[in-house]
């Protein structure tokens, strides 16, 4: 018999605004091939609840400028951006930045 693929389990904290297309769920986990990134997961977690990338990013594929996504505890940005990669056992946190400034 063949190996089975290697799948990575990610844990996405979703916040207040997007929890209507997780059902009210504050959490969710998603399942992404081996060496995933965060696009990756970004998009399995659409493919479970149509609609959701769209509040992460906008409609060229790249994150919103008013939400920030934390890999662990790293924001995205200064780790590798959308090509983050997201190993077994990663918790992704979606947090909207706070407006004004």
């Amino acid at each position: 018999g063949g190996c089975l693929p290697m799948v990575s389990t990610v844990t996405v904290r979703v916040p207040t605004m997007l929890r209507t297309y997780t059902g009210g769920k504050s959490v969710v986990s998603v399942e992404v091939g081996d060496g995933a990134s965060l696009f990756d997961v970004v998009q399995a977690l659409d493919a479970g609840c149509p609609g959701i990338a769209g509040g992460v990013l906008d409609e060229t594929g790249q994150s919103r400028r008013f939400v920030n996504v934390y890999v662990d505890d790293d924001d995205f940005r200064f780790a590798s951006g959308l090509g983050t990669p997201t190993p077994d056992g990663t918790k992704v946190s979606i947090i909207p930045a706070v407006a004004g400034g």
